[in-house]
């Protein structure tokens, strides 16, 4: 994921009103993660990570904001119930070219 991409999708989720600050971190983490795995699209995560990531300190939390990530249409999500897979986040939303 390039500085670019990144960027157009902060400008995305900044100018979106449903969203709150767990959200925003959760989401950040998301990308902070697909940067790291240099994905775009589809990205393996762990729970512990994606709280360690964004600082949700809390499984209700967590899963609340997750949830609603995935209700407003942002990620699909792809359980591994297997402890050696991690489980998949897609990213649904593909930022449009902000020229700012």
């Amino acid at each position: 994921m390039t500085f670019k991409v990144l960027k157009n999708y902060m400008r995305l989720f900044e100018n979106d009103a449903k969203l709150n600050v767990w959200h925003q971190a959760l989401m950040n983490a998301i990308l902070q993660i697909a940067c790291l795995q240099k994905q775009e699209k589809v990205i393996k995560v762990s729970r512990r990570r994606l709280m360690a990531f964004s600082h949700i300190a809390t499984i209700p939390t967590y899963h609340k904001y997750f949830k609603e990530l995935q209700d407003m249409g942002y990620i699909a999500y792809r359980p591994s119930y297997h402890p050696g897979y991690k489980s998949e986040v897609e990213l649904l939303i593909k930022p449009r070219n902000y020229w700012r």
